[in-house]
């Protein structure tokens, strides 16, 4: 695989604090995957690739929380704050989503409808970005549809595997999200295999 940092971008999803744990949304380990997505991060930030980071900013009465889930990432509350342990200062853009009401926002490209862009796509084509990484919370949700859509559009896609956590619901969601992934075309790597691939050092 040829990949090269300025023209790749790494997606951070949805690192906020009620996706980790203690959260009212909170993913099993959700946390372990800041320290990879931190240290990437930075080394794109030397290498002149684009970090963004995305986060639900729902509405108080969004409509996931009539029938989906528990309330969570509530524009302004802390839960809806990103993780303290989030190094934002690689960070060049931050995508909020999710906040129309009667629309929920699992992929960083499209709302829900599969339709309502975003404008991260436009955002990433006028910086001649090719390849998107993506990490965070979680595997089964908001990563596997912002991986799929990402394919969908034309980019090489890679999940670093190191760096996401799933829900697990319903059981067996994790691994499916993987087949999934895979059988579209994504590739899936350790954070430390994607810097060995792009910057040819050993690791």
């Amino acid at each position: 695989m040829n990949l090269r940092i300025p023209q790749t971008a790494l997606l951070e999803i949805d690192l906020q604090k009620d996706f980790c744990p203690g959260g009212s949304l909170a993913v099993a380990e959700g946390d372990a995957v800041l320290g990879p997505l931190n240290t990437l991060a930075g080394k794109f930030a030397q290498e002149g690739g684009r970090v963004i980071a995305t986060a639900d900013w729902h509405p108080a009465d969004h409509v996931s929380f009539q029938t989906l889930w528990p309330v969570h990432c509530v524009q302004g509350t802390g839960g809806a704050a990103f993780h303290e342990g989030l190094d934002l200062r690689p960070v060049n853009l931050i995508l909020h989503k999710g906040f129309r009401r009667e629309l929920d926002s699992y992929s960083a490209f499209f709302e829900n409808d599969r339709t309502t862009a975003t404008g991260l796509d436009g955002f990433l084509r006028s910086l001649g970005i090719g390849t998107v990484a993506l990490g965070g919370l979680a595997t089964d949700y908001c990563v596997l549809y912002s991986a799929m859509d990402a394919v969908r559009l034309g980019y090489t896609t890679i999940v670093l595997r190191d760096a996401v956590r799933g829900v697990g619901q319903p059981a067996g969601s994790v691994e499916a999200a993987f087949k999934q992934m895979e059988a579209a075309g994504v590739i899936i790597l350790n954070s430390a295999e994607l810097l060995c691939v792009a910057l040819c050092v050993a690791l």
